[in-house]
């Protein structure tokens, strides 16, 4: 019997296993959709509830501003607050040196005559500005001046009045510079004490300069003693400064001067010291 047993086909033993493992696979099945797995994220961290719009508004500081919204009006203007300029918008200055003459005016009168100034200038800017300066400038006549004038002595002077722009360099904190050109205004006037010339008379080159010449003669009135003369003309020069305190300078400048009318000129180069603040 037991030789019988062992004559059965192998086939049957498969198939029996076959039938065994697929009743198995239906348990397992059945198992894992009673239970079914959680992510290991939810085992290991707890859930928390949401938290309140309400509790977190009253938890956030009263200085801490919400995103989103923009600052109060007076941090708008800390924040929008322009810097100090480094430069002052009114600047002014007065000085006195000495002129010398040029051109025409130098065979008439000598140089070193007493030069006082003062002016303003309007600052738009640490660099750039407009300045106008009123200038008086001593001419004492030549010794040949007053012998074609047949004089012994006399006055003469010149008032100026000048506007112009003005370019400063700053070189380093205490030494600058600065520029100026444009148009000038002048009037020349002087007085003779006296003269021995006859009315009437024809004009020599230093009547012509003293502006008293009428039609080539001297006038009859005998007005040709005083010379009162307006004349356009222009100026340019430059200065050297040195600051001295945080709202005082020193300075130092240099000019030429040019007026003319009727073929009459009024030609200086003033030197001129001062202060400016």
């Amino acid at each position: 019997m037991i030789r019988k047993f062992a004559t059965v086909p192998g086939f049957r033993v498969v198939l029996a296993g076959m039938f065994l493992a697929t009743i198995l696979t239906g348990a397992a099945t059945v198992i894992a959709q009673d239970n079914p797995a959680q992510p290991a994220s939810a085992e290991q961290t707890p859930t928390q509830p949401a938290p309140d719009p309400t509790t977190q508004a009253q938890q956030q500081p009263e200085n801490q501003q919400p995103s989103g919204q923009e600052a109060p009006p007076e941090e708008s203007s800390s924040r929008r607050r322009a810097r100090p300029h480094e430069y002052k918008n009114w600047s002014f200055n007065v000085g006195g040196g000495g002129s010398l003459t040029n051109g025409t005016t130098w065979f008439y009168a000598r140089g070193g005559g007493p030069v006082a100034a003062a002016g303003v200038a309007r600052n738009y800017s640490k660099y750039f500005g407009f300045r106008a300066d009123f200038q008086w400038d001593d001419l004492p006549l030549r010794s040949s001046a007053l012998e074609l004038a047949q004089a012994p002595g006399a006055t003469s002077q010149v008032y100026s009045l000048m506007v112009d722009p003005i370019i400063n360099i700053s070189v380093t904190k205490r030494w600058g510079g600065y520029i100026v050109v444009g148009p000038s205004f002048y009037h020349r006037s002087g007085k003779l004490n006296s003269s021995a010339a006859v009315p009437g008379s024809a004009c020599n080159a230093f009547w012509m300069w003293w502006g008293a010449c009428f039609n080539g003669s001297l006038p009859l009135s005998g007005d040709f003693l005083k010379s009162n003369q307006n004349e356009l003309g222009e100026n340019f020069g430059g200065g050297i400064t040195r600051k001295l305190r945080s709202n005082l300078e020193l300075y130092a400048e240099f000019r030429y001067l040019h007026g003319s009318r009727n073929n009459i000129t009024t030609d200086l180069r003033p030197i001129t010291l001062g202060l400016r603040w």
